[in-house]
């Protein structure tokens, strides 16, 4: 099979109208296929589940993983048409390109876990980026996402520099087909969807916001992605340029600079849902709600969210176990705690496991507040 090799256009040449609008022709069908996909799936299981008046554990599963899917789609271009806005006020910030990485890495680990997949990162020289931090989060997110669902095997990252020009590289390398000698060929007819896939489609879109080359190498078995960052800084390295930037910026003014971010909410009353999912309907999260501890240890067992808030009244021994088995495997992880006497927010302090606490009657004032503040010490 001949490389398939797809680049962002060169930067400052405005895109044909003409293409641009084929462009959005083809997201749009492909997120109408991708959310009418699995919901006609699951339609079937209800219809099926409507006639017998039964459904097993299997199925159960099932039909919650493909509302799952079309939900995710749903959400990812929600995230695209943001992005492709024009809105989007960034801050240029000082990010360690590697450090972020590997807290991105260190979050997700339960879920490569659980997907059989290993992801090989090995230490990198330091290298700082000039970059909007929250955007930044995002695409290395959206990066891993894409990654997962295409690999057969191992993923495996590197971080470098080229000297000339000065620019930061992280390259994503993993087989997306198997290398089996009996292998025909078949397989081949499945693997364009997942190659591009949603997820593919917001890394493009984040990459394209930040401004930042991608390149996407596709043979055989294997794809190599690549993305270059063209503002470092870096003062241990000789012969690399400077850029000067203001160590004073404010923290991103991104208008949803959370958007993506997924949160668990552990609360049983169904009035404090109300509440919360008000307060939290206009930041674009991943919000899921569950409504026993028990029910969110089975929540992570394949995965973290990126913050839990949880009802005070949950907080009993079985929760502060699964607080400090997280908060080991994620030391920076958010815990937003709905208390009972108090409007005032509090902090999280550094000699606890990251423990926000916001009063019940100032839900709709403090929460989306604090989610902004933790989350954003988080990156």
């Amino acid at each position: 099979m001949s490389n398939i090799n797809e680049t962002s256009p060169p930067k400052g040449r405005a895109p044909d109208d003409s293409d641009d609008l084929v462009h959005w022709h083809r997201l749009v069908s492909e997120i109408g296929a991708g959310i009418a996909g699995p919901l006609t799936s699951a339609l079937e299981r209800v219809v099926s589940l409507t006639v017998s008046g039964r459904i097993d554990r299997q199925g159960l599963r099932a039909l919650r993983s493909e509302i799952e899917r079309a939900r995710q789609v749903g959400i990812e271009s929600q995230q695209m048409a943001r992005l492709a806005s024009g809105k989007l006020r960034q801050s240029h910030e000082r990010v360690r390109l590697p450090e972020m990485l590997a807290g991105v890495l260190q979050h997700r680990a339960r879920e490569t876990q659980a997907r059989g997949i290993e992801v090989r990162f090995p230490a990198s020289q330091a290298v700082e980026v000039i970059i909007d931090a929250p955007l930044l989060f995002s695409l290395l997110n959206s990066t891993l996402d894409w990654a997962l669902d295409c690999a057969r095997s191992g993923i495996d990252l590197n971080i470098d520099v080229k000297t000339w020009p000065a620019h930061a590289r992280l390259a994503c390398h993993f087989a997306h087909r198997p290398v089996d000698p009996l292998d025909d060929g078949a397989a081949q007819a499945g693997e364009a969807p997942l190659l591009d896939s949603m997820h593919w489609r917001l890394l493009q879109q984040t990459a394209h916001a930040l401004g930042l080359p991608i390149e996407r190498v596709v043979d055989a078995s294997a794809t190599l992605l690549t993305l270059e960052f063209p503002h470092i800084v870096n003062e241990t390295m000789a012969g690399v340029s400077m850029v000067e930037i203001d160590d004073g910026f404010a923290p991103s003014l991104n208008t949803k600079p959370l958007a993506g971010s997924h949160l668990l909410v552990v609360v049983q009353r169904r009035e404090t849902r109300s509440q919360i999912r008000d307060a939290l309907r206009n930041m674009g999260l991943i919000v899921d709600f569950v409504e026993s501890v028990a029910q969110a240890v089975d929540f992570c067992r394949e995965g973290l969210p990126h913050a839990i808030v949880v009802d005070s009244a949950l907080c009993d021994e079985r929760f502060a176990t699964l607080r400090e088995e997280i908060a080991a495997e994620a030391p920076l992880f958010v815990f937003i705690e709905i208390v009972e006497d108090s409007r005032a927010f509090e902090m999280s302090t550094v000699g606890e496991a990251r423990t926000a606490r916001i009063g019940r009657e100032s839900i709709a004032q403090s929460l989306p507040a604090a989610l902004l503040f933790e989350l954003s010490r988080q990156i």
